[in-house]
């Protein structure tokens, strides 16, 4: 099938772009993140975890992004996307592009998988949700074979390092600011503190 949409920041405005995304859950590169998805949604009881997005680089990817706990949005759309509507996703996506990371070699997660908060409002994850959220998080790193490098965006998605060099301890870890509008619009030169370790892991990932 043809794809329709252009891939831009907040995408997922168009609920006929979330539809299309949701019919690509079971392309094979994918697959077997979406059964890990439904896994985890009956082992704790909740259908508030998103997917992994089809247009990243799924089983494939390269370089996983960790940040700390879905938003409403991801709900909403069912995706930890780039393609979400808000602006995390959206400063997300237009870093990785600037620094020139090949979408398909990257994926996308949380220290935290499932929504924390209330229906107005998500609230900070505590050592509690980390705690529980970090079994799942080594589960994912054992179904990427290809994984060269984590990005851990933001102070709580740093405290799963240890637990991921445990599992596999060839990869390469980068720390980064987390790309939420209340740090990048906090003083100058925040952004670009992102951008530069966002060009740390393309170069790294970009290497022949």
């Amino acid at each position: 099938m043809t794809n329709q949409f252009t891939d831009q920041p907040r995408l997922f405005r168009s609920l006929s772009a979330v539809e299309a995304r949701l019919a690509q859950l079971e392309d094979p590169h994918v697959k077997p993140l979406s059964a890990f998805v439904e896994t985890m949604r009956f082992e704790v009881g909740s259908l508030n975890i998103p997917y992994f997005d089809p247009w990243d680089g799924g089983i494939d990817a390269e370089c996983l992004f960790l940040l700390e706990a879905p938003g409403s949005n991801a709900v909403v759309s069912s995706f930890i996307s780039r393609n979400n509507n808000d602006e995390t996703a959206k400063n997300f996506f237009i870093l990785n592009c600037e620094a020139g990371l090949p979408r398909k070699l990257t994926i996308s997660w949380n220290i935290v998988p499932w929504y924390i908060g209330t229906e107005r409002k998500i609230r900070v994850a505590n050592m509690k949700d980390i705690t529980e959220g970090i079994p799942y998080l080594v589960r994912l790193i054992e179904l990427l074979p290809k994984l060269r490098a984590v990005v851990l965006l933001g102070r709580k998605a740093e405290r799963a390092e240890s637990y991921i060099l445990s599992a596999r301890p060839n990869l390469t870890i980068f720390r980064s600011p987390h790309p939420s509008p209340l740090y990048v619009n906090n003083a100058p030169g925040n952004r670009n503190h992102i951008l530069q370790k966002f060009i740390e892991a393309a170069d790294f990932i970009n290497k022949v």
